[in-house]
Formats: structure tokens, C-alpha cells, sequence
């Protein structure tokens, strides 16, 4: 699944990835085909509307959600955004239809709301996570999503929202994360704008081999202004 450009995710990571000497190798993996726990470090999930959500989850549920399972078990890093997000969790209930079941690897469901919730955010991220960079401790993206999220006892938020409406529009939560696997609704891409972010899932992902390894560091300096300057636009958005 793949809406609002949700696939400069991968260019992002594969480029900063390439300029430090990184090999990477990129696959798509799409129904019917079995994902292999012990080949990846990484793994993006995109956002998808109803019907694709429909359609990957019965593909989850024929044994892929397992294999997904046993490769967060084994510290594969996994991103996955809205759509991708909502089925990481326990279900989604559309406000038509029957409850699309989820992965449940992360503890969460999501509820059609009657309200759409659109626009830019701007999160303060959760004080458990150690991102490396001191610059920023803040996301910037771009949300788009009916759907009301909320979290159980056994997932942190990824962050509070300081602008925009987050998970459900109401607890001032977005996104979630436990371990390596990380969900939330910012599109746009979230990763070339949120370098930390960026730079800390590949380091979670190479450290699943080798605990000691770290990145060298980038000249981020126009990726800082973009996230500057997404967040100065976000503020003054109405």
C-alpha cells in the first residue's frame, strides 16, 4: 500500500544509506508472496484505503501476519504509516462493512470516525526514544485519515501532538511504537523530512546484526531546513 507519496520513505532511507557506503537492497513484497523473517532488517508498511486494507489483510491472515510477527520478534525494524499503521494493530472497524483484522502486533485498534482529520502536524517525540542529533525532537508530516487509533497498555505513543490531531483528535497521542516496530499517520514523506528519524531506524536496523554499530554522521544541513521550515509552515497554518 502506497498513498501520498508514502514511497520517498524507502528513497530516503536507501539514499542515506548510499552516502554513508551502505549497501541496500530494496524488494516489494505483495500478495501471495511470503515474506522471509531472517532476509530483512527493515520493513515499510503504506498507507492504503479500505479496499487495499481489505485485501492485505487477508493476505495477512493466510500466514504472512505470522511471518511479520516472527521478524518483529527477531528485532526487524518496521515502519509502517496509517493505513499500514491501523493493520499493525488488532483491527480496524470501517464505518461500513465488516472489522478488518489486523496483525496485533502492535496494541492498538482503530475506529472510523465521522470527522476527517487533515493537515499538518507537528509532534514532540516520546522522551523514551534516544534519537541520535541533537537539532530537533520534534516530527513534522502530514495527516489524512478518518480513522480514530487508540493504544492499549502494551505500546508507547511515538510522541504528543503539538499542532494538528494525532492519533484520534482527542488524547493529543500520535503513533506507536514498541521495540522495533514504529506506526503513525504522518505522510508526506515523514523520513526526508524528520532526518533523526530517519537516521534512527537505519541504525536500529544495522544494530540487529551488530549491537555496536553506529552511522557516521551527514552534512543534513538542507534536510534541517526543510524540517525547520515545515514546522515554522505547520504554526502558521490555521
Amino acid at each position: 500500500m502506497n498513498i501520498y507519496g508514502d514511497d520517498g520513505n524507502i528513497i530516503c532511507l536507501t539514499q542515506r544509506c548510499q552516502w554513508r557506503g551502505i549497501e541496500v537492497k530494496v524488494d516489494q513484497i505483495t500478495i501471495d508472496e511470503k515474506i522471509n523473517p531472517d532476509k530483512y532488517d527493515l520493513y515499510f508498511f503504506g498507507g492504503g484505503q479500505d479496499q487495499q486494507q481489505i485485501a492485505v489483510s487477508r493476505d495477512l491472515r493466510k500466514g504472512n501476519g505470522k511471518l511479520l510477527k516472527k521478524a518483529a520478534e527477531q528485532k526487524a525494524v518496521i515502519l509502517a504509516i496509517c493505513g499500514g499503521y491501523q493493520l499493525l494493530g488488532h483491527y480496524y472497524q470501517p464505518a461500513q462493512g465488516h472489522i478488518i483484522p489486523g496483525v496485533g502486533i502492535l496494541d492498538l485498534f482503530t475506529v472510523a470516525g465521522k470527522k476527517r482529520m487533515i493537515g499538518n502536524v507537528v509532534v514532540e517525540l516520546d522522551r523514551h526514544l534516544t534519537i541520535n542529533g541533537k537539532q530537533s525532537t520534534k516530527l513534522v508530516g502530514f495527516e489524512n485519515h478518518s480513522g480514530q487509533t487508540l493504544l492499549g497498555k502494551r505500546v508507547r505513543p511515538l510522541g504528543k501532538v503539538l499542532k494538528g490531531f494525532g492519533n484520534n483528535g482527542k488524547d493529543k497521542k500520535e503513533g506507536a511504537y514498541h521495540d522495533n516496530v514504529f506506526g503513525c499517520y504522518l505522510h508526506g514523506s515523514i523520513l526526508p523530512k524528520n532526518p533523526h528519524f530517519a537516521d534512527y531506524l537505519i541504525r536500529l536496523a544495522l544494530q540487529r546484526k551488530d549491537s555496536s554499530f553506529n552511522l557516521v554522521p551527514l552534512d543534513d544541513g538542507l534536510e534541517w531546513q526543510t524540517h525547520q521550515a515545515a514546522v515554522t509552515r505547520t504554526y502558521q497554518t490555521k
